[in-house]
C-alpha cells in the first residue's frame, strides 16, 4: 500500500522534468536575447542521426589579447564567458573572454563557451551550438552554400544564460535565406 503514493511521487517528478525542459527551450526563443554569429559548415551527415550541419564559428578561435583574467591564463576545459557585441553589419564580435560571467552592457551578450584548445596566440572555443538539425537531404546543399560564402546563425540566449541556435540564415549574390 506504501509504494502506490510513492511511486506516484515519482511518475509526477518525471512528467515535471520532461515539462520543465520543454519550457525551458521555448522560454529561450520568447524571452532570449537574439545575436547572430557567422560560420562555416563541416560534415553533414550522421546515419544514426540524420541530416546534420556542423558549424564553426567565426568566435571559436579567439585571440587571447581578450582573455580578461590577467592573474591565469585560459585552461582546457574551463568554463568562460565570451562577451559579444554586433558589429556594422549587425554580426556579434568577441570584445572580451572572461572566466566570470560578466555584466554585458547596452546591445551586448555573454554566451558561454568552454576552452578546447590554447594556442600561443590564440585559443579554441566550444559552445555547444556547434550541430544544427536539418530536413533530410538539405545538409550537402547548405554545406555547400557555406563553402561559397559564410552563413549567418542567429542565436537566442536566455537570461538564465541557455542558447541556442534559432536559424541558420544563407546569405550571398545580396539575398538572404532562412532555414
Amino acid at each position: 500500500m506504501r509504494r502506490r503514493p510513492l511511486l506516484r511521487l515519482l511518475v509526477a517528478a518525471q512528467v515535471l522534468y520532461v515539462l520543465g525542459v520543454a519550457a525551458a527551450g521555448y522560454a529561450t526563443a520568447a524571452l532570449g536575447q537574439n545575436i547572430i554569429l557567422t560560420t562555416t559548415p563541416i560534415d553533414p551527415r550522421d546515419l544514426l542521426y540524420g541530416d546534420f550541419v556542423r558549424l564553426r564559428y567565426n568566435i571559436s578561435e579567439t585571440p587571447l589579447r581578450l582573455w580578461r583574467d590577467p592573474a591565469q591564463p585560459p585552461r582546457r576545459r574551463q568554463a568562460v564567458f565570451v562577451l559579444l557585441a554586433p558589429g556594422p553589419d549587425s554580426v556579434s564580435a568577441p570584445i572580451g573572454v572572461y572566466a566570470r560571467a560578466p555584466k554585458p552592457g547596452a546591445n551586448q551578450a555573454v554566451l558561454r563557451g568552454w576552452v578546447t584548445n590554447v594556442y600561443r596566440t590564440s585559443f579554441a572555443l566550444r559552445f555547444n551550438l556547434e550541430r544544427y538539425y536539418v530536413p533530410e537531404g538539405s545538409g550537402l546543399r547548405l554545406e555547400r552554400a557555406g563553402r561559397l560564402h559564410p552563413l549567418r546563425v542567429r542565436v537566442s540566449i536566455a537570461p538564465w544564460g541557455q542558447a541556442r541556435i534559432a536559424n541558420v540564415e544563407e546569405t550571398g549574390r545580396g539575398r538572404t535565406r532562412a532555414k
